[in-house]
């Protein structure tokens, strides 16, 4: 598979967010057919973006104090496509699932950005890499397998998480080859009820309810890439819309 922005396979084989080949799922279920009050607040928010050279070396801020990537607003080449959740506020996400969520060499971000998401909707850890496979079964491209290590959709993982839920991680996966994956039992109520997409930066804001995120007029994101990549890194809010724009996937769950 060719991630279709660059027109090659990524050189980072963790870049592995495909793009969808159509939208329908955007226009059908938008988070603004929702009545505002009936909206998710203080949810994880999970995306499926482009990924530029610039998000690859995060810098401190000299004001805040915290560490940005694409600080001035500016990017230049676009590395592949990659998948993470957004926290939001309330509860931060903790130093044991930034050591736990950690993908490797693997082209599995859509698995474990959505992982992390149930994690901190629930507080329980999950198999990320069932849910990777999960979502390629029924994905939209014949290419991509369990087994293999092409990515897939924010979409196809989402209705994974929807309809069969997801699988609480045991210590006895440890090994976690992907035939054994096979024979994992996902549980519905470790699952979402509901997903929604945004399609701007105000309402990734809302859904978010994190008030540093509004002071700071960026979003945190929880990358899954070990301890070479910091916890917490601010994305502007004028590259998230970018983005966005650039046929980026925001989807917005509902717990169960």
């Amino acid at each position: 598979m060719r991630y279709r922005p660059i027109g090659t396979d990524p050189a980072d084989p963790r870049l592995g967010r495909f793009v969808p080949d159509d939208w329908q799922h955007l226009e059908r279920y938008p988070l603004t057919a929702l009545a505002t009050k009936e909206r998710p607040v203080r949810t994880p928010v999970v995306i499926g973006v482009n990924w530029y050279r610039e998000f690859d070396d995060p810098e401190p801020d000299g004001k805040s104090g915290e560490m940005f990537i694409a600080k001035g607003g500016s990017v230049t080449t676009v590395r592949g496509g990659h998948c993470v959740c957004l926290e939001p506020g309330g509860t931060p996400d903790t130093d044991q699932s930034y050591n736990f969520y950690n993908q490797g060499a693997e082209g599995a971000c859509v698995g474990f950005g959505w992982s992390r998401c149930m994690t901190l909707f629930n507080g329980d850890d999950y198999a990320a890499r069932w849910l990777w496979d999960a979502a390629k079964k029924r994905d939209e491209w014949a290419e991509t397998n369990p087994g293999d290590e092409n990515g897939t959709s924010v979409r196809a993982a989402a209705e994974v998480l929807r309809e069969l839920g997801h699988v609480e991680w045991q210590d006895e996966y440890s090994d976690d080859d992907w035939r054994r994956r096979e024979s994992y039992t996902p549980d519905v109520k470790q699952g979402i009820r509901a997903f929604r997409w945004a399609r701007t930066v105000d309402e990734v804001h809302a859904a978010l309810g994190n008030h540093r995120a509004d002071e700071l007029g960026a979003v945190p994101l929880l990358n899954s890439w070990g301890a070479n990549y910091p916890h917490r890194v601010w994305l502007p809010d004028e590259v998230l819309d970018r983005l966005i724009r650039e046929e980026g996937e925001i989807a917005v769950p509902t717990d169960r």
